[in-house]
């Protein structure tokens, strides 16, 4: 927990001193700036001002919808609704834009505000993990804190590949915009794997504590699988091995599933839920965002779901009537599954009727009680009409055990991947398997376990699945798999290339 608050006022802290960026000034009238920075304190307030971008918020510096998981129209909605996992339809009363509909219809733009707007904010990121590097460098600070801004850096330039393919790539700060060269996903992806493998070990083993929501080791191994895992959409060379292997790095951690027991205390019935709260369990936990409501971030993901009075009801305060949970992705979660518990569909409290068929997304809209809502996220305090507490898990070991069935059964080897999806399966109330997993079962394994937490696109991407029709689209062409480069970006700088097909 003491890490929340050095983050916080670290991070207060670095924006003051980064009015401008002259490292040859004087801090504090006590540490030139080239000592400072080599300090624990002033360690900690370089990577504060990299941390500090994580969280997602409204507003900041000006730029709305910034971060990774939290606020409209950033990074998350880009990756989720453009998924089958969820999406904001546009209501027939004339409420919500279009542009979440158009994401899930793979409709989306160059000139659409949220291609742009994630797109900046990985930059902004970058820019300030490059000078994190720099300064600490430079002060010769602590090796672990010098290897936790590079770790940061490959996790923004991870995103930024993931979504985009071939990027504009920096390590030093002194260079315009217009002058940053294009860098093909595999010559980015090769930095992000040095990166990794040259610093992960470097990074403290300290779990919880002070550590909670930095990289520390285990953090840090479990990016590098995720790296890994999809080397062959990246590079078109699959590195299930070396996947694998880092996810093993993950196990030494120790870390172990969170329990799935009844719990009548929990709002949904089960202390499984506990790993969508406040203050994340760290026996699964690997990275949380932490957020405070009003103080550091916020998670929106419940009350931007409940239609208004139905959330009046259960939380004193209106809902947004926005997320829906797609019919087909509701329906293929067994009934007696504990993780069905946070989707809510027909009568609820407040006189509201959650129909399972939603007639359109667009034109004219979906009917204000239309779609299946979700309340995985549920609304912990401090909390109101603008959001909750809930912290958000970024990493958590669930998703190692299910990179470790996906790897083993792709190097051809099913039977070592049972075990792993039998402890997913057996902790969610299923009974185990009778027979070895085929890759769909490991696919839609992920998406029970690790729906509405960031990684759908992704996975279905990398099990061929993203480009298939659903009900309210055609199937897909095959450029759809990346994000276009930002019009208001290729304008900044004509040396980038557009990906094909925009």
């Amino acid at each position: 927990m003491k890490i929340k608050n050095i983050l916080i006022t670290g991070s207060v802290c670095f924006l003051t001193l980064f009015s401008c960026t002259d490292i040859d000034e004087n801090v504090y009238d006590k540490y030139p700036a080239d000592e400072f920075y080599g300090t624990p304190q002033g360690a900690d307030i370089a990577l504060a001002s990299v941390y500090a971008q994580v969280p997602g918020e409204f507003l900041r510096d000006n730029a709305s919808g910034v971060g990774y998981a939290g606020a409209d129209n950033g990074w998350y909605d880009m990756n989720c609704m453009s998924s089958d996992e969820q999406v904001i339809p546009h209501r027939n009363t004339g409420d919500w834009q279009q542009d979440f509909a158009r994401l899930h219809k793979h409709e989306w733009l160059p000139t659409d505000f949220i291609i742009g707007n994630t797109w900046n904010w990985l930059y902004k990121s970058i820019f300030n993990a490059n000078l994190a590097v720099s300064l600490l460098e430079k002060s010769n600070a602590d090796p672990s804190k010098i290897a936790e801004a590079k770790t940061l850096r490959a996790f923004f330039y991870y995103l930024l590949i993931d979504d985009y393919g071939d990027v504009p790539f920096f390590t030093d700060n002194n260079i315009t915009v217009d002058k940053i060269p294009q860098s093909s996903r595999k010559e980015v992806f090769d930095f992000i794997v040095k990166e990794l493998t040259e610093n992960v070990d470097l990074l403290s083993g300290t779990r919880g504590g002070n550590y909670y929501g930095r990289f520390n080791k285990w953090a840090g191994y479990t990016l590098l699988a995720k790296v890994y895992l999809n080397a062959g959409v990246y590079t078109g060379t699959p590195k299930w091995n070396e996947a694998l292997a880092a996810c093993n790095k993950v196990v030494e951690g120790g870390f172990t599933l969170h329990s799935g027991a009844v719990d009548a205390a929990n709002p949904l019935g089960s202390k499984y839920y506990e790993l969508f709260g406040d203050v994340l369990p760290d026996d699964e936990t690997i990275l949380p965002i932490y957020a405070t409501l009003d103080v550091v971030s916020r998670n929106i993901y419940a009350v931007r779901s409940l239609y208004g009075s139905h959330a009046q009801t259960l939380f004193g305060f209106s809902g947004w009537n926005g997320t829906i949970v797609p019919k087909e992705f509701f329906l293929k979660y067994d009934a007696n599954d504990i993780r069905r518990k946070q989707f809510l569909v027909g009568e609820q409290p407040g006189g509201v009727n959650y129909t399972l068929n939603v007639a359109s997304l667009d034109n004219p809209g979906a009917d204000p009680q239309a779609g299946v809502r979700n309340v995985k996220f549920y609304p912990v305090a401090p909390r109101t009409g603008g959001g909750a507490s809930n912290d958000f898990p970024i990493f958590r070991y669930a998703d190692v055990i299910l990179m470790m069935a996906e790897c083993n059964a792709r190097l051809g080897n099913a039977g070592a991947a049972k075990p792993f999806i039998d402890q997913i399966r057996v902790r969610a109330g299923l009974n185990a398997l009778d027979h070895n997993p085929t890759l769909d079962e490991i696919y839609n394994e992920r998406g029970f376990e690790l729906n509405w937490e960031g990684h759908r696109r992704q996975d279905m991407i990398r099990f061929d699945k993203f480009l298939l029709a659903n009900e309210f689209r055609p199937a897909s062409p095959a450029f759809r798999k990346l994000f276009p480069i930002p019009t208001a970006a290729l304008d900044a700088n004509r040396g980038l290339k557009q990906n094909p097909g925009y």
